[in-house]
């Protein structure tokens, strides 16, 4: 049985599943019949530019994180505050303690996007990131990185509900935030965020941390979007080896420039 939904508390603005989750094929519906009257008034020049387009702006909007045409998704945090969302994504691992530890050490909340297969066979480590006071969010259950981004209606809704179902057991909360493997959310990731009361996370700062191991590199990178309200995206257990140095380095960083890492619930 699916986790049911549950309110976000204290997010009434933010926090913001799909309200029309099928909008998106009378969309479909409604541009393939312009495509089709183009065709037919201006010939198959015009037609065939028509149908590429289409086709294209779907291809965009699956591809880009940060895209609202599937649906809404939060990019940053409306403040002016010097302060910023950490999102730390892929756990947990074994990376998971001494994150948490650097933490606590610099007094920054964070919210961790773990992957449920991965929580459930370590759910001591689900359960230390929620004692701690830490955010907890849904990354898929098996995190299928290549694949995400085509899967169907049914695959998808299962990645999703079992992800949720999976953490509420190893953490006894349910996530309120998703966030699309990759970044990467096709038009089937809506229904599942509008059933389970999920609302999606993307970023608005990023080091590449996942690929460069560099922590001088990636926090410059960082930096260069770093402003009131970022929404910063980092991963656990890379496989250069080297995230907790990251995250020790952009907190540092962070620090120095009189940021403070806060949760969207502390807004």
């Amino acid at each position: 049985m699916a986790a049911k939904p549950t309110t976000a508390p204290g997010l009434p603005a933010l926090h913001a599943p799909p309200r029309r989750p099928h909008a998106w094929a009378w969309a479909a519906v409604l541009l393939h019949v312009a495509v089709a009257g183009s065709w037919w008034r201006f010939g198959w020049p015009v037609g065939l530019a028509s149908l590429v387009a289409v086709h294209l702006l779907f291809v965009w909007g699956t591809l880009r994180p940060q895209s609202r045409l599937f649906g809404p998704v939060l990019v940053r945090l409306p403040t002016r505050e010097p302060v910023v969302w950490l999102t730390v994504d892929d756990g947990p691992s074994d990376d998971t303690m001494a994150m948490l530890d650097l933490l606590d050490e610099h007094g920054a909340r964070a919210t961790f996007f773990v992957v449920a297969e991965r929580a459930a066979a370590r759910p001591e480590l689900v359960r230390e990131i929620v004692r701690r006071g830490h955010g907890l969010g849904n990354h898929s259950t098996s995190h299928p990185s290549a694949w995400f981004w085509a899967l169907g209606p049914r695959r998808m809704a299962a990645e999703i509900a079992n992800a949720q179902r999976l953490l509420q057991a190893a953490s006894g909360v349910s996530p309120h935030w998703f966030r699309a493997v990759v970044g990467m959310a096709n038009p089937f990731v809506a229904a599942s965020l509008k059933r389970l009361g999920l609302a999606r996370v993307a970023w608005s700062a990023r080091g590449f941390d996942a690929v460069d191991g560099d922590p001088a590199r990636v926090v410059a990178r960082i930096e260069r979007d770093l402003a009131p309200g970022a929404i910063v995206l980092l991963h656990e257990s890379a496989g250069h080896g080297r995230s907790v140095e990251i995250l020790q380095a952009l907190l540092e960083r962070m620090g120095a420039l009189g940021y403070r890492s806060v949760l969207p619930e502390d807004l």
